[in-house]
């Protein structure tokens, strides 16, 4: 079913959970695991799942994303049909960019009139998962849905400004759904929606057609909770690892929690997560470099000590250096007898000789991009 399914990824939407990161880029092209960005993981869902035809919702910041995606090819969507598409924040309507999830989707009903696909599956980029997407398109047609929202169970409240909690009936019906609830505590189990859906192609755009019609501005509040007990509202619990990045916090608790074989084996174990290809040399480890527990990317140099830390391509590390519990983004250089703890470092930085720099784990320290200390 996933050959009749159209994907739409929305690149900017959760921009505001992560400033540090999004000041420079779209929360899509924000840097994860050594290699990745995030949209890698909702992207690579859509082309393992048979998706040829993806549409890139964007906004603004969006140079990187446009720089790492490319023509599409390391994902495959390199296509005369198809492919990867990317789709301006504003519509020949309006001059001007969306500001909710249905302007965005208001703005994109021309992309969506021209496609013959039966189904559409939507989803953002602040989720880190291993979906498969054909699955849930199945679930969705077996069910007789009209909305499938896949949700995870979690224990710790949503730190995101906006997030929607699901309680689904016995055969998988949401019976109700509430956005930003204040009653969730710590150890108590909810279904959080992890920002996927599926609907059929013409349902949304018949959706779509009477927003607008209607005045209607949030698609969360107009749609989805107005009419909970009309629509066929269908939940799909995904039981898999799920890590979603809603705080510079989250961010590092998730990039650390990838140190634990398990959650790497479940991410990256039974299919391939695609990314932009970079030809890197092998990376080198000089004499008195130790490393522990860490995941080293191509092109770094490593004359220090490195322990329990995530390196992207081309970090240098110097001579006398202790790294410790960080995340040091692309082509950023260590100077000599430096000592970092909990830190995350930006693309570019530069730290000069006897720097000591720390954070800790509820609050790691961070230096953006460019900066030279």
């Amino acid at each position: 079913m996933a050959h009749s399914t159209v994907g739409v990824i929305f690149s900017n939407i959760h921009d505001e959970n992560i400033p540090e990161l999004s000041r420079h880029r779209t929360m899509a092209s924000v840097p994860f695991g050594g290699r990745y960005r995030l949209i890698d993981f909702a992207l690579s869902n859509m082309v393992n799942s048979g998706i040829t035809t993806v549409g890139i919702v964007t906004k603004n910041n969006y140079q990187s994303l446009i720089d790492h995606l490319g023509s599409g090819k390391e994902w495959d969507l390199a296509r005369k049909d198809g492919g990867i598409i990317l789709l301006p924040p504003y519509s020949d309507e309006t001059d001007r960019p969306y500001t909710t999830r249905l302007e965005a989707l208001m703005s994109i009903t021309g992309f969506l009139n021209h496609r013959n696909e039966d189904f559409v599956v939507i989803s953002d980029c602040d989720g880190i998962a291993h979906l498969d997407i054909g699955d849930i398109v199945r679930y969705h047609e077996e069910k007789g849905a009209e909305i499938t929202m896949v949700y995870h169970e979690e224990t710790e409240p949503s730190e995101s400004s906006y997030f929607i909690t699901l309680e689904p009936s016995a055969s998988g019906r949401i019976k109700s759904l509430n956005i930003n609830p204040t009653n969730l505590k710590s150890g108590t189990k909810y279904n959080l929606y992890v920002n996927v859906m599926v609907m059929r192609r013409e349902f949304l755009i018949r959706t779509i057609q009477q927003a607008v019609q209607r005045g209607f501005s949030s698609f969360g509040r107009d749609i989805l909770t107005k009419n909970v007990d009309t629509l066929k509202i269908y939940g799909y619990g995904f039981k898999g690892y799920y890590a979603g990045v809603n705080s510079i916090q989250d961010y590092y608790r998730h990039s650390m929690e990838l140190l634990q074989k398990p959650v790497r084996d479940e991410l990256f174990g039974n299919r391939d997560i695609y990314t932009k290809v970079r030809d890197s040399a092998p990376t080198k480890y000089t004499d008195g470099a130790a490393v522990r527990d860490s995941l080293i990317s191509d092109g770094c140099v490593v004359e220090g000590t490195v322990e329990n830390c995530i390196l992207f391509r081309g970090v240098k590390i110097g001579k006398g250096s202790h790294i410790k519990n960080s995340i040091i983004m692309q082509d950023s250089v260590i100077g000599e007898n430096v000592r970092l703890d909990c830190v995350i470092t930006d693309k570019d930085v530069v730290i000069g000789d006897r720097r000591n720099l720390a954070g800790c784990a509820e609050l790691p320290y961070f230096i953006a991009k460019g900066r030279k200390l």
